[in-house]
């Protein structure tokens, strides 16, 4: 089995590839191999004695890849997962015995690209909404397989004292861009801070890529900078669109295996995308650990919400300069109104975590994985 992108801790792909690697690796049926180096592989207790082995020979292979590949595209005898992300570019131009793609997108005008997906047997995505724009433009067969979490990961736990106890802490997690929508973080955290001292604003916005952010305001005064560093300024940002920075922590890059420890520390997550190509992993990951979640209702989010386990924004309008089906715009004081619902009520911010929580036992990478080989095998 090949997987057509980058094995990583520290994004939203490299993670997928990550886990499904390590379900595979695990089992005694399939060899797991990335098209790409694996350049570290987080550690992780249950690892059987020979994912070594396994990341060795993962390489050799990448190696070979790339060898072979800078004479143009390349086939390779053997199943092959294509990633293949907005505007169905792939990520690498790499077909095999049975090539199933695997297309993430936001961008659903896809009239003009359905002719790139002539050489794939088979499509996967992670949402309905993106499988039924595909059905609209294609007849291949398509498959719904919905992303999960690490379950030894991300799972309640008490507080670790990792931030002042006392405090309201609300939580905003995925790179910065305009469908991730840190602009309506921002705008309606600024009013509930003016209304709550005790409210802190935690992000984790960063990402490999700092400079696809630069430049970015959205519906804000001023546009995010990058600091001498080069990396996003956040504290910067949110203090020059009227926000008081001492109420704005920025986590900063971590991997992905230390932030369940972060996750426990909040009182409630915000994340009010206007597209997601699936069901936003960083609210998965934070429904998993029981923190109650606040997420637009629209595109691949509506897998994810069930009467309950969410405050899903009802208001969704039409998203300026965007005209495709499904994105929508979050009501900032609908955000607002929500966020003043889970700070009155421990009661309410328990009752829809436990609910998130149990939604969330639904979605394993182990399901992930066995349904992946099945497009592959059968």
């Amino acid at each position: 089995m090949l997987l057509g992108w980058q094995l990583s801790d520290n994004f939203g792909w490299g993670i997928v590839g990550l886990n499904l690697f390590r379900e595979w690796a695990r089992g005694s049926e399939l060899a797991p191999l990335m098209a790409l180096p694996i350049t570290a592989m987080p550690p992780a207790d249950d690892d059987p004695p020979w994912m070594d082995g396994a990341v060795a020979q993962s390489n050799r292979m990448a190696a070979e890849i790339a060898r072979l590949g800078q004479q143009g595209s390349l086939r390779v005898k053997m199943p092959v997962v294509a990633g293949l992300a907005n505007d169905l570019d792939g990520i690498l131009d790499l077909t095999g015995s049975r090539t199933v793609g695997r297309a993430v997108f936001e961008n659903i005008d896809l009239e003009a690209a359905a002719g790139r997906l002539a050489h794939y047997d088979a499509l996967t995505c992670i949402s309905e909404w993106n499988a039924a724009t595909l059905r609209a433009v294609c007849d291949k067969p398509v498959a719904v397989i919905h992303e999960a979490i690490d379950h030894r990961l991300f799972h309640p736990g008490p507080r670790a004292g990792l931030l002042p106890m006392g405090r309201f802490h609300v939580f905003s997690g995925g790179k910065v861009e305009f469908r991730k929508g840190q602009d309506l973080v921002l705008l309606a955290f600024r009013e509930f801070a003016r209304r709550h001292d005790d409210a802190v604003l935690v992000t984790a916005w960063h990402s490999p890529w700092p400079q696809r952010a630069e430049g970015f305001q959205g519906r804000l005064d001023a546009p995010l900078r990058l600091n001498a560093d080069g990396k996003i300024d956040v504290l910067r940002w949110a203090a020059e669109n009227g926000l008081d920075a001492s109420q704005v922590i920025d986590l900063g890059q971590m991997p992905n295996r230390e932030m369940p420890r972060w996750l426990r520390e909040m009182d409630c997550a915000l994340l009010p995308s206007r597209a997601e190509g699936g069901t936003n992993m960083v609210a998965m990951e934070a429904m998993g650990c029981a923190v109650p979640v606040i997420m637009g209702r629209n595109t691949g989010l509506l897998d994810l919400i069930r009467d309950g386990n969410c405050l899903a924004l009802q208001r969704q309008g039409p998203v300026a300069g965007v005209n495709m089906a499904g994105w929508g715009e979050s009501d900032v004081e609908e955000i607002l109104a929500a966020l003043e619902a889970l700070y009155a009520s421990q009661e309410l911010r328990q009752r829809i975590g436990g609910a998130g929580h149990a939604f969330m036992q639904t979605r394993s990478w182990a399901n992930h994985a066995d349904a992946l080989k099945h497009m592959l095998l059968d």
